[in-house]
C-alpha cells in the first residue's frame, strides 16, 4: 500500500491532463512502465478513474504522455551539459558538445533509471517515431556542428546519429540491467568516458 507522503496532492484546478501525468511520472520514478496504474494515478491526483479516462483511453496513451515527459527531461539534461561547454574555438567545441551529450545520456539514465524505461517503452499510443523525440533531435543538431566545424565528413555524417544513439543506449542498458550493473560509480565513469572517446574517434578519426 501507498504511504501517505507517496500519494500526490489532490488536484483542485487547472490542467488535469498535465495533473496525470505528472503522478504518472512520480509512479515511474519508483516502479518503471509497469508502476504506472491508470487508477493508481488518478487515485493520487484525487479525482476519480472515470475522470481520468476523460483524458487517457487506456493505459498506454497515459505511458505515451509520459514517454513524452521523459524524453523532454532527458532533452533538458543534455542540453544543461552542452551548455556547460566553453570552448570557443569551432573544433574543440564542436568535440567536446558531442562529449557531454554522451555524458548526460548516460547519466541521466542512471539518475533516472524509471523515467528512461518509459521513455522507450514501446505503445501502440504513441504518436511519433522515435527518431523524432528530443534528445535525438538534439544529437542531429550536435552532429550537424561537428559538420559545420570541419571535424566530421559530410559524407559520413547520414546515419551517424543512429550510430550515437545506439553506442550511449546500449551502455545505459548494461549499467541499468546487465552484466555492468554491478560496477562502481568509478568504474562506471571509466567505461562511460572510454566509449565517448571511441564514439568521438570513429566519427571524427582522431581525438582532440
Amino acid at each position: 500500500m501507498p504511504s501517505a507522503r507517496a500519494a500526490s496532492k489532490p488536484y483542485h484546478h487547472g490542467n488535469l491532463r498535465a495533473a496525470l501525468v505528472e503522478a504518472g511520472a512520480e509512479l515511474a520514478r519508483t516502479a518503471g512502465p509497469d508502476g504506472v496504474v491508470l487508477r493508481e494515478v488518478a487515485r493520487r491526483t484525487g479525482v476519480s478513474h472515470n475522470a481520468a479516462y476523460r483524458h487517457f483511453a487506456d493505459r498506454d496513451e497515459l505511458l505515451s504522455a509520459i514517454a513524452t515527459l521523459a524524453n523532454e527531461q532527458l532533452e533538458q539534461a543534455m542540453q544543461r551539459r552542452i551548455d556547460e561547454v566553453e570552448e570557443s574555438d569551432p573544433d574543440r567545441r564542436a568535440r567536446a558538445r558531442l562529449r557531454a551529450t554522451g555524458r548526460a545520456y548516460v547519466e541521466f539514465a542512471l539518475s533516472e533509471p524509471g523515467l528512461f524505461n518509459v521513455a522507450f517503452c514501446p505503445t501502440e499510443a504513441a504518436d511519433s517515431s522515435p527518431d523524432e523525440a528530443a534528445p535525438y533531435l538534439l544529437l542531429g543538431h550536435v552532429l550537424d556542428e561537428l559538420v559545420e566545424a570541419g571535424a566530421l565528413s559530410p559524407d559520413d555524417r547520414p546515419g551517424a546519429d543512429v550510430a550515437c544513439w545506439s553506442a550511449v543506449h546500449g551502455l545505459s542498458v548494461l549499467l541499468l540491467d546487465g552484466p555492468l550493473r554491478a560496477l562502481s560509480a568509478e568504474e562506471r565513469r571509466g567505461v562511460l568516458e572510454k566509449l565517448i572517446a571511441t564514439v568521438e574517434r570513429g566519427l571524427t578519426g582522431s581525438l582532440s
